[in-house]
């Protein structure tokens, strides 16, 4: 079902939510987050397709908040709100609420969704495009425990790595880093069967992929070893190389689906590494509303100290949390070696 709205208000908003679970005979919507989708009217339509299939995941209200400039200076200080009211089967699982904000209100987006959150709930802010430099000072930023951008989707991604670092609040996620999960838990597991002594890595994916540089970072963050990053023609990530005093460990995934693990004395392996959909994405993102904190540390490493080697590391070992909290990832938790060994496991090169 869906209701139009003209020239509205959130109350009106709210008294049509109400108007339309009655109307298909559900006045109860058992909802567990708010989903707020800021986005432009060209990827409107993807990012809201995308929050319908991870709320089967994560029953949500979605509410997608679409700034639409006017043309002339008379319709830019005009304010008007439109909203789209959808429930039931049009709405995925949950509600959808779409608004489009003209003139003066686009400066005051956080009034018009503020009474619209529901109550005791988490909010999550996901900005598919356009994200702001710094998310947590984002007037609707300020709203949400998570906040999720996509430095992908950026005209200069390396750049916005570098200010995602700058302005990193707990709370802050990005999809590029969402999308080397599986990489991270299959690396955690191979280097989990062989106690090896990691000299070197090499991350290789196509350019201007932020995916690629978070890996490394990761890879350089957690052995303490020289990463390097090579471009390729991808699609995405096609590879990464470590160099073990026992001979390269490789995980090569040359067409984006399937991959093959090489390990020294053991047979080569064919893995499932499929690319997957932003739906995907953004159910894994929402199944935690904790501060990331494997992120941030591979986040602040540097995106210019790739191809380093690490700092020695100082005397009391540092504990390495699980390569990943989604269920790929099955490493535990270990204590790192000191810095002159750089000996590295699964358990020390373990992330989020």
């Amino acid at each position: 079902m869906k209701i139009d709205l003209t020239d509205t208000t959130s109350s009106k908003i709210n008294n049509a939510l109400v108007q339309g679970r009655r109307a298909i005979g559900t006045p109860a919507i058992g909802m567990v987050l708010t989903l707020v989708i800021v986005t432009d009217e060209e990827h409107a339509y993807d990012a809201l397709k995308a929050a319908n299939e991870a709320s089967r995941e994560h029953p949500s209200r979605k509410l997608v908040v679409v700034k639409r400039v006017s043309r002339s200076p008379r319709d830019r200080a005009k304010a008007r709100l439109d909203a789209e009211v959808r429930v039931g089967t049009s709405a995925g699982t949950g509600e959808t609420v779409v608004l489009r904000l003209y003139g003066d209100v686009i400066d005051h987006a956080q009034s018009v969704v503020l009474p619209l959150l529901l109550p005791d709930a988490p909010v999550v802010v996901w900005w598919p495009v356009g994200s702001p430099v710094n998310p947590e000072k984002d007037p609707l930023g300020s709203l949400a425990q998570r906040r999720v951008t996509d430095a992908y989707a950026a005209e200069d991604p390396l750049s916005e790595l570098s200010a995602r670092a700058a302005h990193y609040t707990p709370g802050d996620t990005d999809l590029a880093w969402t999308r080397i999960t599986p990489w991270r838990s299959m690396l955690a597991a191979a280097l989990d069967q062989q106690q090896v002594e990691i000299l070197s890595a090499d991350v290789e994916g196509e350019g201007y992929n932020p995916s690629g540089e978070l890996l490394a970072m990761w890879l350089a963050d957690r052995l303490g070893v020289p990463v390097s990053r090579t471009v390729s023609d991808g699609p995405g990530l096609t590879a990464v190389r470590l160099e073990t005093r026992n001979g390269p460990v490789t995980l090569d995934r040359p067409d984006g689906s399937l991959a093959t693990l090489s390990m020294p004395g053991q047979p080569d392996r064919a893995v499932a590494l499929q690319r997957r959909d932003t739906s995907e994405l953004l159910a894994e993102e929402l199944r935690r509303l904790d501060p990331d904190d494997t992120y941030e540390s591979a986040l602040k490493y540097g995106v210019e100290r790739l191809g380093e080697a690490k700092a020695a590391a100082p005397a009391a070992p540092k504990p390495a949390e699980a390569a990943t909290e989604a269920p790929e990832a099955d490493a535990a938790e270990a204590k790192a070696a000191p810095a002159p060994a750089k000996k590295a496991n699964s358990k020390k090169a373990a992330g989020k």
